[in-house]
């Protein structure tokens, strides 16, 4: 086979090609410190990149809801800490007023506070997030109490949970549904203002004393299970982070450029470029002159 100077310049040509493709590869990876810039640079990478991605979406995604559900549930809690403390007062109120020392004024004055607490404890009932009623079950929009008509208790709406997704197939209740319990304070509220209007004795008004605490026990009840899912939703959110740590570092060793080895290919691919432009300027150097000489 006869070697023309035209096979060796193509090869030449070619060959330099090849190399000015492979050190610009190699560049583009130090400039973006990704493996792949492409799909086609190697597909087995892109693709498993595309899986830990979508992973790390989700993580991110369920790391959301986790928020959402902490802020239901400490709302809900801290509600019920403040109707608590409203309950706890009314008991210490019931005292005074039990107490067969204390006159029909003082306990007029007793049963006006009481019934501002009735009030707060009305207005702590629809607590909302954002526009949301957290007390009103599946119906959000709507408060549970309302002027004129009381609470709603006669609606099933009203006591259906509402669940939030935080983790895959894992699904939380965040809401709480005491309509029952807070119709049952408000009723207490007013029997209470009616026995103090009508004159009752300090022994017919002790009796309410167990039902405040018949309510408070309930209240008690109701915040051990907000609790009970408040650790849970710790769990999960712990659960949670030690995924996205793993999901990313996983992504990072499939896509991410080892920077020493990446850099010593360029320093490697750099000096076998200048050594192939050298040699092909010594094959192209030659004219029809120098072969005549």
């Amino acid at each position: 086979m006869r070697v023309t100077q035209s096979m060796l310049s193509g090869n030449m040509l070619r060959n330099l090609s090849n190399s000015y493709s492979k050190l610009g590869k190699v560049q583009e990876q130090i400039n973006t410190g990704k493996k792949v810039t492409r799909p086609s640079d190697d597909p087995v990478v892109a693709m498993k990149g595309i899986s830990y991605r979508t992973e790390l979406n989700n993580v991110e995604q369920f790391s959301r809801n986790i928020g959402e559900a902490y802020n239901w549930l400490d709302t809900t809690d801290d509600t019920f800490d403040k109707i608590g403390s409203a309950l706890q007062r009314a008991n210490e109120l019931m005292v005074q007023a039990s107490n067969d020392t204390t006159t029909a004024e003082d306990r007029e004055k007793i049963d006006s506070e009481l019934q501002q607490l009735r009030d707060h404890v009305q207005n702590l009932s629809n607590t909302r997030i954002g526009n949301r009623y957290i007390f009103s079950g599946t119906k959000t929009t709507t408060p549970p109490y309302q002027a004129g008509t009381g609470y709603i208790t006669n609606d099933p709406a009203f006591e259906k949970t509402i669940e939030i997704e935080v983790f895959d197939g894992i699904n939380l209740q965040v809401n709480t549904t005491p309509i029952k319990l807070f119709s049952e304070i408000d009723q207490m509220f007013d029997q209470i203002g009616k026995d103090i209007s009508s004159g009752a004795s300090g022994k017919q008004l002790s009796s309410h004393l167990s039902t405040i605490d018949d309510n408070m026990n309930k209240l008690l009840t109701t915040r051990a299970d907000i609790g009970a899912r408040q650790n849970r939703v710790e769990l999960m959110d712990a659960r949670l982070q030690s995924q996205e740590i793993i999901a990313t570092k996983r992504m990072s060793e499939n896509e991410d450029v080892d920077y020493e080895k990446t850099i010593t290919e360029m320093i490697t691919q750099e000096s076998i470029h200048r050594a192939a432009l050298s040699v092909g300027a010594r094959i192209i150097q030659p004219t029809l002159t120098d072969f005549l000489r």
